[in-house]
């Protein structure tokens, strides 16, 4: 057998050696590199297999040739991985998110929409795998993850693009299934204890100036917080829904309402009802302790309560936020407002008869029992040691004054039963 190619191979032109061993290369995909073995015999002429070889197939760089196909690889697994909704395409969203892995944290999606603008070739408004990959061949931060230099490289416009969405891990929590209707609730039944009593002296000549404002009508008369009834224990939570003039309801009713949505849509209806009722128990309580003889209506302490509870989420999913210092700082500011307003007050009206007490015991119970029950995102070491103060700190003074009520009855005003 030896001696039969032997002479097959003599008999052959050097014409259809080479053609021969050409097809042999194309069929085993040996073009970049052929083994020695299966090279043309040393008598062949070099110059002809470079005359009649396509040189756009043949990398002029063998290294180059065989790291090309792992980037692309490296770039698909990228591509897939932020193809969140699997079209083949890269949307503005998606690219946003793949820079917020980076180094570059809380982009806005307008610097977003400008990045993927320049790598957008056929101006569709996404980028396809190609012009992907292209980008990360222009922008080697897309390998290295170095995101702040190409970050800086785009000017943000003064004002948001149109339909600019909200995409913060905080953010994306908010539903409206079930609907946010808790607060809602609460408010309606506020207004109709109030109307009852407005309705009940609606005849008497006594009250036609003062709408609203008396606390001797059936409905203020059972729920307000009165100390010498403190054996009707359902007083310390029920003077909520008690108001002492069209104002009071109003500014309680916008504010309850505004703030116990916004945490309803992303905490649920449970949560939220947890923390404004901890903050309305814990003003009558305050009060009941600092000023034992004081009559306590409306719902402030459980207003203060959801107000100090978004500062307690804003904490507790700090980095999960877009915008959170803008928001701790508005809190924190109105917070401080409020505490001077009612401080200088209180100091120069003596016939303030605001319950201060309840204010600052509800925020304090709002922001402990929001840290302790509102949803933490991402809950890390120093979260988990902050839910726990939180919790005992809470707990231990609500068993405190509960154990003044039972035990010290002589601190209180004397229980009228009738």
């Amino acid at each position: 057998m030896p001696v039969k190619t032997v002479n097959r191979q003599q008999s052959q032109s050097p014409a259809q050696q080479l053609q021969m061993q050409q097809q042999r290369d194309v069929e085993t995909g040996l073009y970049p590199t052929i083994p020695p073995e299966r090279r043309s015999p040393p008598s062949r002429p070099q110059t002809l297999r470079q005359d009649t070889v396509d040189m756009e197939e043949i990398p002029l760089n063998q290294t180059n040739g065989s790291q090309e196909p792992e980037d692309r690889r490296k770039m698909r697994e990228i591509f897939d991985k932020h193809d969140s909704d699997r079209d083949g395409m890269i949307n503005t969203h998606e690219l946003k998110e793949l820079i917020s892995n980076g180094y570059c944290r809380d982009i806005p999606a307008y610097i977003a929409a400008q990045i993927l603008k320049r790598a957008d070739q056929d101006n569709d408004g996404h980028l396809d795998f190609e012009e992907f990959y292209t980008m990360s061949l222009h922008h080697k931060w897309m390998i290295r993850n170095l995101l702040t230099r190409y970050c800086r490289y785009v000017v943000p416009p003064p004002k948001p693009l149109e339909g600019d969405e909200p995409d913060g891990a905080y953010e994306k929590q908010m539903s409206i299934c079930p609907p946010p209707l808790t607060m809602v609730l609460f408010s309606i039944i506020e207004i109709i204890m109030f109307l009852v009593d407005v309705i009940h002296f609606q005849d008497d000549p006594n009250h036609q100036d003062r709408i609203g404002e008396s606390t001797s009508g059936p409905a203020a008369t059972l729920f307000i917080y009165n100390p010498y009834k403190r054996y009707e224990g359902w007083r310390f939570v029920s003077y909520m829904f008690v108001h002492v003039g069209i104002m009071h309801l109003m500014m309680n009713l916008i504010i309850q309402i505004f703030l116990g949505i916004a945490l309803e849509l992303v905490h649920h209806w449970w949560r939220v009802a947890l923390v404004y009722l901890a903050g309305v128990l814990a003003g009558s309580m305050g009060t009941s302790l600092t000023s034992p003889r004081i009559f306590l209506a409306g719902a402030s302490g459980g207003v203060y309560a959801l107000i100090t509870a978004h500062i307690a989420t804003i904490i507790m999913n700090y980095s999960e936020m877009e915008y959170a210092i803008v928001q701790l700082l508005a809190f924190l500011l109105f917070c401080f407002t409020d505490l001077g307003t009612s401080v200088y007050r209180h100091l120069t009206d003596q016939y303030d008869q605001i319950g201060y007490v309840a204010h600052l015991s509800g925020a304090v119970a709002g922001l402990l029992v929001g840290i302790g029950v509102l949803r933490n995102l991402e809950v890390r070491r120093w979260e988990r040691i902050l839910w726990w103060v939180a919790v005992i700190v809470y707990f231990a003074l609500m068993t405190t004054g509960i154990i003044i009520h039972v035990f010290v009855p002589d601190y209180f005003p004397k229980q009228e039963y009738n």
